[in-house]
């Protein structure tokens, strides 16, 4: 059995004739144009994708969305091959559930707020530091923990970092407990070159930052961002790793295939990190294949994280007991490699927690 999505090259390039039949293949293959192109409102949906009944009412209240909408021309063509519903639109497509704040939800989960120490900069571990340098991303996840800090719907430069970036930096050279600094955002990846060599090798010129890691979901959803150029960016201020977000098998397509080869070709070790998600990768079966054609990649699954407390995204979050039952059904029927830590941050921050398979908790 393929490893990769069935998205073959020849069903995208019917779909890019199809729903952009101006552009060229030059152009697909430009990430740059992808996110130029991407998708911001219902209106532009409907041009391309068949709705349910349920999605276009959704699509039709911007005001109760939690957070923008963006999708890439590459995503929608994923997209474009699922029923309404389908696992992948459930996770870039608005739902008029996001209105709802269930029990215990907070707008800010993670006490990111409550934990930072300088615009931009987050301190949640004694020795590790979260950076985030753009709010923006090359698709909106419906789950994120952080829709708080995404641009206004259809407003918002692309790429656009917080301000005063410069005082993070600044926070952190004085500060050398801190030795591990994440990357994140929004997605870094939506930056430019130039912006993106910029803060790593202001950061790599820090003599107590011993690790760099970059949290990214590009090479889901905009596969194209990893050129040859970033590969070699990336490759020239290692020690660095790639936390990768791969969520259901459908996304490892040949282009998110290739994408990783050539971060694996720059010598750069690439984790990933799964949300357990209601209905949508919930199941062994699913679980399985994932984690399994994420190995065949040289992708590690690292985490698989419990749904965020975050607001409106009730309908979308699994149980523990669910995820804990998935973990001990793949035991003994995968690798241990495609077995990854079961994870929780609680509410308020104070940093991540292990949800054993067995039932107990205890420290990351």
């Amino acid at each position: 059995m393929s490893s990769l999505s069935t998205f073959d090259a020849a069903q995208e390039r019917a779909f890019r004739r199809r729903a952009f039949p101006s552009a060229t293949a030059a152009d697909w293959a430009d990430w740059r144009w992808q996110l130029r192109h991407r998708i911001r409102s219902g209106r532009g949906l409907e041009r391309v994708l068949e709705l349910s009944a349920d999605e276009r009412r959704a699509l039709a209240a911007p005001d109760t969305w939690r957070m923008p909408l963006a999708v890439t021309p590459y995503m929608l063509g994923l997209l474009s091959r699922e029923t309404p519903g389908g696992p992948l639109r459930r996770t870039l497509l608005p739902d008029v559930r996001e209105a709802r704040t269930g029990k215990g939800e907070r707008r800010d989960p993670l006490g990111e707020e409550a934990h930072q120490v300088a615009p931009g900069l987050v301190r949640s571990y004694p020795h590790k530091a979260l950076l985030l340098a753009t709010a923006d991303c090359a698709g909106f996840c419906r789950y994120c923990t952080r829709a708080r800090t995404a641009p206004a719907p259809l407003g918002g430069r692309p790429g656009a970092a917080p301000p005063d970036s410069g005082r993070a930096l600044a926070w952190l050279r004085r500060h050398p407990e801190v030795r591990d600094v994440l990357v994140s955002g929004g997605d870094p990846l939506v930056m430019s070159d130039a912006r993106l060599e910029h803060l790593l090798r202001a950061l790599r010129a820090i003599p107590h930052v011993d690790l760099i890691r970059i949290g990214t979901k590009t090479p889901a959803v905009l596969p194209q961002r990893i050129t040859p150029a970033l590969a070699r960016l990336f490759r020239s201020v290692r020690p660095l790793w790639l936390s990768l977000h791969f969520t259901h098998p459908s996304e490892l397509t040949p282009r998110a295939a290739e994408a990783c080869g050539r971060l694996l070709d720059a010598g750069l070790p690439l984790m990933n990190q799964t949300v357990l998600l209601r209905g949508i990768n919930d199941d062994v079966e699913t679980m399985r294949r994932l984690n399994e054609r994420l190995l065949h990649l040289g992708v590690k699954p690292y985490y698989l994280h419990q749904g965020d407390l975050a607001a409106g995204t009730g309908h979308l979050r699994s149980t523990v007991a669910r995820g804990r039952a998935i973990l001990r059904a793949l035991c003994g029927q995968v690798s241990g490699y495609a077995i990854p830590h079961f994870m929780f941050d609680p509410p308020g921050g104070g940093g991540k927690r292990h949800l054993f398979p067995g039932g107990g908790r205890g420290g990351d």
